[in-house]
This record gives structure tokens, sequence and C-alpha cells, in this order.
């Protein structure tokens, strides 16, 4: 169903109750989303990005261990007040604005893992029925200009349908992503299929994790069967509403970083630190 355009998206989900096993034992205390990039953590990148976007109300859909992440975003007086009495009031500004004025964060609570596509759902009683974003923290993206979740803002602005951050994949890692296939309208999308063999690959467009959504997407997921992996599956759900013709892409123009890898998270690391160390140089 086509929506009104120039709907504000004012919500955003983050799906954060994984349990990070690939970077075990750092995360057996630590949920993954906090693992640094440099001085921030990831998911305060992804929580900048939708901020950026124009989301005022952010839902963190948790488990169990995750209640440091409410802490990260939650204020700390003591800590705010022991850096201003050392002088340090820069420091203290920034840690007591992480989150600016006006933004909300909600924590709800993902009881069971059953899949990206539950983590959505469960987030369905707060999210209502309006357009929202989704965002996966592990998806460490930079870009030049403006973020990935506001493009995805603008093209859903023109047409009111959902969106899908793509990035091209020429090899055979494209088993690792959902798969669109393209329609024959030029940012239409008839199609998804959650990680196929490279030689059953509708495409070289794979779906990354910058989603908006309209709120179609929950009953597609209530009624949704387990797909890959056993698991209740977002993609399936989007594939559901891209054959109504619901469904667009957006190609994403910057660089990603896997951070669910230990590959992907190094090479975040090292590029970030290169941009920190020449801005240091040039100053």
């Amino acid at each position: 169903m086509t929506r009104n355009i120039k709907t504000l998206i004012r919500k955003a989900v983050f799906p954060v109750a994984g349990f990070g096993s690939r970077f075990l034992p750092a995360t057996k205390a630590m949920p993954k989303e906090l693992l640094p990039v440099i001085n921030k953590p990831l998911i305060q990148y992804a929580v900048e990005d939708a901020i950026e976007a124009g989301c005022n109300t952010l839902i963190f859909v948790t488990g169990r261990n995750k209640r440091a992440i409410e802490d990260h975003f939650d204020r700390n007086i003591e800590l705010e007040t022991a850096l201003q009495r050392n002088g340090k009031i820069a420091e203290a500004e920034m840690i007591k604005h992480i989150v600016p004025n006006g933004v909300e964060c909600i924590f709800v609570r993902q009881s069971e893992q059953l899949g990206l596509g539950h983590a959505v759902l469960c987030a369905e009683s707060l999210v209502g029925n309006e357009p929202f974003a989704v965002l996966l923290a592990d998806d460490f993206l930079i870009t030049k200009k403006s973020s990935a979740t506001s493009e995805l803002v603008r093209a859903f602005n023109r047409t009111g349908k959902c969106q899908l951050s793509v990035i091209e994949v020429n090899d055979n890692s494209i088993s690792k992503y959902g798969v669109i296939s393209p329609s024959s309208e030029s940012a239409g999308v008839q199609g998804i299929i959650e990680k196929p063999d490279f030689k059953d690959a509708p495409s070289n467009l794979a779906s990354i994790g910058r989603y908006v959504l309209t709120p179609d997407i929950f009953l597609a997921l209530r009624k949704q069967t387990p797909g890959y992996g056993g698991e209740i599956q977002l993609s399936d759900s989007v594939n559901t509403l891209a054959l109504n013709g619901d469904v667009e892409r957006v190609l994403f123009d910057g660089q990603r970083f896997d951070c669910g890898s230990f590959s992907g998270y190094l090479k975040a690391i090292t590029t970030v630190a290169g941009k920190v160390l020449k801005k240091d140089t040039n100053c």
C-alpha cells in the first residue's frame, strides 16, 4: 500500500538482542553493539545516522545482558560532574549530548531470538501505524554527504514505498546477503531472496542494514513462517511487499564495513584511524 508522501520518519528501530558470539569472549559481558570504533561504539554511529535523517524516537530491541546499551544512552550525572570538576568541560558536554535534546530512547525486550524479522515485530506496538527506519549496528557506514538513512527517507518521501539500501556485490560473498531482484522500474524491487547461492542470486544487488519500511511490514511479519536458518527473516516479509510493487532500492554511495566479522571490524577501525591521523597531521 503506497502511503501519503512527505510523511515524517520519526521512529527508528535498532535490533540489538544478538549474542555477538563471533566476538567472544569480549562480548560475554559487553554487548557487541558497544564495541568501539576508535572512541565511539558501533551503536552510536547507527544512532547518529538515524538522528541525521530526522528520527527523534529511537527504539532498541534488546535481550538479556544488554543493559549496558541503555546505560550508554542515559545521562551519567556523576561522570559529568567529575569531568567538570577537573576542567574537562568539552568531555562533559560530549557525554551529556550523546543523545540530543528532544530525542527519546525506548527499550523493548526480545525474549527469544527468533530472527531479525521477529526483532522488528517486537517493536510494532511502539512504532504504531507509521513508516519507520530500521538500522543494523553491524553495518558501519561512511558517507561523504548525507547518511544512508537520510537518502532512504528522501526516496520514501518521493514515492511512499519501502526503501532498501543496496550495494553491488560481484563475487561469491553475495551469498551472505539478502539479494534483490530488480523490477523494470528504475528503482523498483520485485523480490528479495535471503542468502542465495552465488549461482542462484537474481542480481548483484545486495541489501544492507538500512531500511525505511511502512507499517504493512508488521502484517507480513505476523504471517511469516520461519525461513533461512529456521528464523523469521525480515527479507522474506519485505519480499511479500515487493511482490505487490511496494518496495524500492537506493544504491548506497560510500564505504561499508561488516562489523559482524573480525575482518570488517578491523578495516573499520583502521579506516577511521587513518582519517583521524590525517586530520591531526593537517591541524
